[in-house]
């Protein structure tokens, strides 16, 4: 068993989307092979319909899966071919735009005002890039919970852990993605395919997610239970954490515990032409898709 090190950890940076709404990036718009086959994550919350009720008007996907998992709050959505609903609090779709959707999400606040969600992007291999549109759409009443004698729980949105599998499925990336929370003090190890790109992305909380000595000379404070942590290791609210590679990860909870999504998936490894939501493999298709934007044929017939 190897213990992965945590590579960086990197503030998700504030960010207007939409036609306004107020969020933060993780990654992405940066290099697409550093998180690949991942593309884009970002974290949507806010405490007043100001900051996110404008929402995501009217766009097109193409050569990419979007995951968005909502905490709080609702978000309505529909697209060209259709298709329409609402994802409630706990609930995540996971959309395949494969050869092209024009879609809109539209958030909106619980009785408090607040919403919270995410959405991560996946590219597609080329093989698949235009396959036909797909939604998985799931209840948070159907995401497995299971709960370890030590207090951890996690929510198994995609992937197997401890035995239980997660309801999404036939995913090109064939990712696993954890809703985790870690009680206060707790110490605890989880296992991850060697050969899967992998992050961490905490939201509550905080916790250091190596349990490597900290080498001479490197500033180190007391946590909560008097034990020396090597700052550098400390994570925190919209904290993400890139690993290097390795078959588990360690993290210790700090004195609020910590609560993080945990993600990995088979890395692809093609080249990306990327253009706002549409990405391709060359820039001739990308480019081609483009045109169909202009000149009404994005959306491919259903064969």
């Amino acid at each position: 068993m190897s213990l992965r090190p945590v590579l960086e950890t990197r503030t998700a940076r504030p960010t207007l989307e939409g036609a306004g709404v107020h969020l933060h990036r993780a990654f992405g718009f940066g290099d697409p092979s550093e998180q690949d086959p991942f593309l884009l994550f970002d974290d949507f919350r806010g405490d007043h319909p100001d900051m996110y009720s404008a929402g995501f008007p009217w766009h097109p996907h193409r050569g990419i899966e979007t995951i968005t998992y909502v905490l709080e709050g609702e978000v309505d959505h529909g697209d060209s071919l259709g298709n329409s609903g609402t994802l409630g609090a706990g609930s995540v779709q996971w959309m395949t735009a494969g050869s092209g959707i024009l879609h809109q999400e539209m958030p909106r606040g619980n009785a408090k005002g607040q919403m919270h969600g995410f959405q991560l992007w996946a590219n597609l291999p080329g093989a698949l890039k235009m396959t036909a549109p797909r939604y998985q759409d799931i209840a948070g009443s159907d995401i497995p919970e299971v709960t370890d004698d030590d207090g951890t729980r996690i929510k198994v949105v995609m992937g197997e852990i401890w035995g239980t599998k997660g309801p999404v499925d036939g995913i090109a990336a064939d990712p696993q993605y954890l809703d985790i929370s870690v009680p206060p003090g707790v110490k605890k190890t989880f296992k991850v395919d060697t050969y899967r790109q992998t992050f961490a992305y905490v939201f509550a909380g905080s916790g250091a997610f190596s349990d490597a000595s900290a080498p001479q000379g490197i500033l180190v404070e007391k946590d909560w239970q008097g034990q020396e942590v090597n700052i550098r290791d400390l994570s925190g609210n919209r904290t993400l954490v890139r690993f290097g590679s390795g078959d588990e990860i360690t993290v210790q909870a700090g004195e609020d515990g910590v609560r993080f999504l945990l993600v990995s998936g088979a890395p692809i490894r093609e080249p990306v032409a990327w253009h706002g939501p549409i990405v391709m493999n060359t820039q001739d298709e990308l480019q081609q898709a483009m045109k169909d934007l202009r000149n009404g044929t994005f959306i491919q017939p259903a064969h």
